[in-house]
């Protein structure tokens, strides 16, 4: 059975018991088993990993894992360290550099963040070799629905970025009015100038956490050596 090894562990308990995960877990067997499927298994729940439910602040929806070989690693939009940047991360890097001056970072492994409390959230944790979207519609969407309602749920403020029309279509599961929503276009170079460059979501989650009593995320942490 999955063991995260934090808070999330029991909150998710009675997730990992139901019969639409048990089928998940079936299929991902088989997948595993016949051909590649990204990231590799004892990465799926890195995003968790990271970031414990009592310290998620900021939670960054993406679509799928990248379908590349040596990219993905459980973290959303994250490459591992040495992989080259993917179209839509230096899109990220971009803006992060054009909203708060921090210049690109050597490495696009985004743990950092995840351990300043992003949670680096996909909508499907898995994905098989060159088919982008090839495990939609298997179960995890149902999971990661259920992870968005319970950090709905959280007392404390949090700050939910929806890039793209896949993330923004999860708004509906946020109706805690405590929580802060910044949606905008995907920072894939096909939507980037539609409205994700300039949309300045790093400084404006960290003026939201400020005026909520939270510390700010240090988005200059992905420039520092990852550990």
């Amino acid at each position: 059975m999955v063991n995260i090894g934090n808070d999330w562990d029991e909150i998710l308990s009675d997730e990992f018991k139901k019969q639409y995960y048990l089928d998940l877990r079936e299929f991902l067997k088989r997948e595993y088993f016949s051909t590649r499927v990204y990231p590799p298994m004892q990465d799926i729940f890195n995003a968790f990993r990271y970031t414990p439910y009592e310290r998620t602040r900021v939670v960054l929806l993406g679509q799928d894992p990248y379908h590349g070989a040596g990219q993905a690693h459980g973290l959303c939009f994250s490459v591992r360290d040495g992989v080259p940047f993917p179209p839509s991360l230096k899109n990220i890097f971009a803006e992060l550099s054009s909203d708060l001056g921090i210049p690109a970072p050597h490495s696009g492994d985004l743990t950092p963040w995840a351990k300043e409390g992003v949670l680096l959230l996909n909508t499907t944790l898995t994905v098989r070799e060159g088919c982008p979207q090839s495990h939609k519609g298997h179960g995890w969407e149902i999971f990661t629905d259920r992870v968005i309602s319970i950090l709905n749920e959280k007392a404390s403020p949090v700050v939910f970025i929806l890039w793209g029309g896949n993330a923004r279509s999860k708004k509906s599961l946020i109706t805690n009015r405590s929580h802060k929503i910044l949606e905008c276009a995907h920072p894939s170079p096909l939507s980037a100038y539609s409205g994700f460059f300039g949309c300045r979501h790093f400084s404006r989650a960290n003026e939201f956490l400020i005026s909520t009593g939270q510390e700010p995320i240090d988005w200059s942490a992905i420039c520092r050596t990852n550990n």
